[in-house]
């Protein structure tokens, strides 16, 4: 297996005294992180890294291990049982797997490894009672940043035409585009005071989390073709940024075109002058928890779904989403948003776990009825509110979408 495994390096002053310098190496603690992409992909696995340098920075002697893009195009004869072992000779007590496609793989390691807690990010394991007890699942509800997101999209549209970039096809991509949509249906009409139903809302799905070539579609090819199509808002639900810098080109040459990227909270930097703003994950605090239960020998398996912290949202220690504005906000489409923001938070658990999931009267943000799947079947009659164990699962995008519900 060829190595990329990175180690980061704990720097002790030289003029520390002998015995603080013996007590921090026997206080080191290693944890690793293992991502789908590279650590510098402007999207996805950079918020993990970010939140694995968080960690760092907060965990006295706290080591981060890391392996980067593990997935079949950049890695194929490598398996993550591979790489959990040399984590694991490194001395990693925990492992964060940071893809749902490590989910099945992550459950197998942690079997064979039962004193050794892993996290598969984005992963219901737990949730469904098939996780070991030395697997947990973490996620943060990201459907409040991607509303958000919908909701810039409806008001800096002109053409009423808005595209969104999907990787592959699942449930978690499915309620994530929903919630876009929901977010631009509800700005269109309450603030530019406009029929919803005009909208046009095209989901294309590129076959995997970035643009691997000959398998998936060109996310380059597919933002160009929003765009020509009609578009003049493209939004990203895939890891990397193409979405936004093929609409950063389109504006650069004089049309008028935003973009929305995904993820990390400084992918606005790929365009900055027609980014509307970018919804993103702040891993740093949830990573943090679970190193600190696992360090004090105080670990539970969770499956924890984690809010924003709406006092602020950008608050790095306490907030798992946050929103960004970006400079194609006008100043006043940044107060309407503050105030959609502010309606949203109204009614914010915050924090969904396995133990409340179907706790009655659990609303995330938008997903109220009247709504109905694509095919016409009512997910929520008016007024209902689609409990979020529904809005995990969501088996079909929502009417009035267009853009296929799944990969058959």
């Amino acid at each position: 297996m060829s190595r990329r495994l990175l180690l980061s390096l704990v720097v002790v002053a030289a003029l520390l005294l002998p015995a603080v310098s013996t007590l921090a190496q026997n206080d080191e603690f290693v944890f690793g992180l293992v991502f789908v992409g590279p650590r510098n992909d402007h999207g996805w696995s950079e918020a993990h890294y970010t939140a694995g340098r968080y960690v760092e920075e907060h965990i006295p002697g706290a080591r981060m291990v890391f392996f980067e893009s593990l997935n079949a195009a950049d890695a194929p004869e490598t398996t993550l049982e591979q790489v959990v072992d040399e984590m694991v000779g490194e001395g990693a007590q925990i492992i964060f797997t940071t893809s749902d496609d490590f989910e099945e793989d992550t459950a197998a390691v942690a079997e064979k490894y039962p004193d050794i807690i892993f996290v598969s990010v984005s992963g219901d394991d737990v949730l469904a009672g098939t996780a070991p007890e030395n697997l947990s699942n973490i996620m943060g509800i990201m459907e409040y940043g991607k509303q958000i997101a919908g909701c810039a999209a409806a008001l800096a549209t002109e053409t009423g035409g808005i595209g969104y970039l999907g990787p592959l096809i699942n449930a978690e991509t499915r309620r994530l585009a929903a919630s876009v949509y929901l977010g631009a249906r509800y700005c269109y009409e309450h603030y530019r005071g406009l029929d919803p139903d005009d909208l046009t809302f095209t989901v294309t799905w590129i076959g995997f989390w970035f643009n691997i070539p000959t398998v998936t579609l060109d996310p380059t090819e597919e933002s160009r073709r929003f765009i020509d199509n009609g578009a003049d808002v493209v939004i990203s639900g895939i890891d990397t940024t193409e979405a936004l810098v093929v609409a950063g080109q389109r504006a650069a040459a004089g049309e008028a075109v935003w973009g929305i990227p995904y993820d990390y909270k400084n992918a606005c930097g790929e365009a900055e002058d027609i980014c509307l703003g970018v919804p993103y994950f702040n891993w740093g605090p949830a990573y943090v928890d679970m190193i600190q239960a696992v360090r004090n020998g105080e670990y539970t398996q969770v499956w924890d779904w984690n809010g924003p912290y709406w006092d602020d949202i950008n608050d790095v220690d306490r907030s798992a989403v946050g929103w960004v504005n970006g400079n194609g906000l006008t100043e006043e489409h940044a107060a309407q948003l503050d105030e959609f923001i502010a309606m949203l938070a109204e009614t914010a658990p915050e924090q969904i776990t396995k133990d409340n999931i179907d706790e009655p009267g659990q609303q995330i943000g938008l997903w109220v009825g009247p709504l109905n799947l694509q095919n016409g079947t009512v997910l929520a009659a008016d007024g209902e509110i689609v409990p979020p164990s529904a809005v995990w699962y969501l088996e079909q995008l929502l009417e009035g979408m267009t853009g296929s519900s799944t990969a058959e």
